[in-house]
This record gives C-alpha cells, sequence and structure tokens, in this order.
C-alpha cells in the first residue's frame, strides 16, 4: 500500500483524499490504528488508480508554461499570444498580445491582467443584464483570483467571480452570474434558490456540466 499521512481530528467519520500525488488518510481523533489500516486497505484500488491520476495532474501543472504561439482560451474561443513591438498588452479581438522576448512566466502574467481587465467589463454587463430582468442589484462587482470558487456572494451584497471564469463559454459565465444573483435573496442552495436559477435558466443543469468540464481542464494548467 502506498505510503499515506494520516490527519486526526474532531470528525466523525474516516475519509482518504489524495492531493498533488499525496494520500491523506483524515480520521476520527480516537479511531485504533488497527481500523484506519483496515479502512485504507478496502480501498486500495480506489487508491492507486486515483494516485496515478493525481501524479499525472501535478506532473501536467509543474509542466505548464505559456509561449508565444500558443492558443488559450477566452470566452470559450482559441485565441493565440503574439509578440509585438513596444510595451502595450492587450486583446485585440482575435489575439493577446505582448511585447517581445518576455520569458513564459511573464507571458503568463500579463496574460492573466489582460483576463482580469476583460472580465470587470464584459462579467458587470452581464450583471447589469441578468440584474436587470431578476430585480436583483449587488453592491458592487469584483474579480479575484479565486482558484476553488469561480464566484461567491458576500452577506454584504457584493458578488465576487474568479477571472478564470473569462476561459469559459458565454452561456456558462451567464449562469455563474445568474447563480451569483440568486444568492442576493437566498444564500443557499435550496430548493428556492435553484427554483430562482431555473426560472432564469432552464438549462442551468447542462451550463454546470461545461463548467466541470473546464475545471478538469484548468486543474491540469498552472494558472497561479
Amino acid at each position: 500500500m502506498e505510503q499515506h499521512n494520516i490527519i486526526r481530528s474532531k470528525r466523525k467519520t474516516i475519509a482518504i483524499h489524495i492531493v498533488n500525488g499525496v494520500v491523506i488518510v483524515k480520521a476520527p481523533l480516537r479511531m485504533p490504528q488497527a481500523d484506519i489500516d483496515k479502512f485504507v486497505a478496502s480501498k486500495q484500488n480506489w487508491v492507486k488508480k486515483n494516485l496515478t491520476n493525481s501524479i499525472h495532474k501535478k506532473e501536467q501543472r509543474e509542466n505548464f508554461a505559456l509561449k508565444v504561439g500558443d492558443s488559450i482560451l477566452l470566452l470559450g474561443r482559441l485565441h493565440p499570444i503574439v509578440e509585438r513591438a513596444g510595451n502595450r498588452v492587450g486583446f485585440d479581438g482575435e489575439c493577446f498580445f505582448v511585447p517581445m522576448d518576455l520569458s513564459s512566466e511573464r507571458i503568463k502574467r500579463l496574460c492573466i491582467n489582460t483576463y482580469k481587465i476583460l472580465a470587470k467589463k464584459h462579467i458587470s454587463e452581464r450583471v447589469a443584464e441578468f440584474g436587470s430582468k431578476m430585480v436583483f442589484n449587488p453592491k458592487s462587482i469584483k474579480i479575484t483570483s479565486a482558484v476553488t470558487r469561480w464566484g461567491s456572494c458576500s452577506i454584504k451584497g457584493t458578488l465576487n467571480f474568479s477571472w478564470r471564469l473569462m476561459m469559459a463559454e458565454e452561456d456558462v459565465v451567464d449562469y455563474l452570474v445568474v447563480h451569483e444573483l440568486a444568492h442576493l435573496v437566498v444564500m443557499n442552495h435550496s430548493k428556492k434558490f435553484w427554483a430562482i436559477v431555473q426560472k432564469v435558466l432552464p438549462d442551468y443543469k447542462d451550463r454546470q456540466e461545461k463548467l466541470k468540464m473546464l475545471s478538469k481542464k484548468l486543474s491540469m494548467e498552472n494558472w497561479d
């Protein structure tokens, strides 16, 4: 059995997680070691399969690099990264453009900055449109660098969206916008919440699936 780390806490159940190629067992404080070993052994096949996938994903993330000529997603469509003389950086409707002779890390940073600018404009416009339809108006909109959350809604009425959302297709962006607007009224994911979302976007589940696919893709790319 592969080596694993054990984390004990005041939890009631035992579970196995694989993070960046590391097997982590979360167990109750007083669970006997023998019971932990027995549980881990029973999950051996699952661990082997998912550990292999996790290691592969980790390697892909570590090898991720952007260079001139690569294409990156914007609203679900691929656009090339090109060099241009001078110091200007941005997106011209067809290409992401950066100055010449930059390192891979610098190209990534500049592309992220461009995504943030585009996100602020596009998402603000979509919030305004759907907010008008739903009669829900946030106090402010913020673009974040969140990795694990596409969006969130604060109790003060601020909507937060990760710049990474700009890689998603337009209908998926709209789904996240509607999702967070609905949280202005219902802060949980109860039936009442989903009824609000479904009323605006009857096909929201299809859009959710697209978002999951994008999440899987980005999990193998290092945009941090």
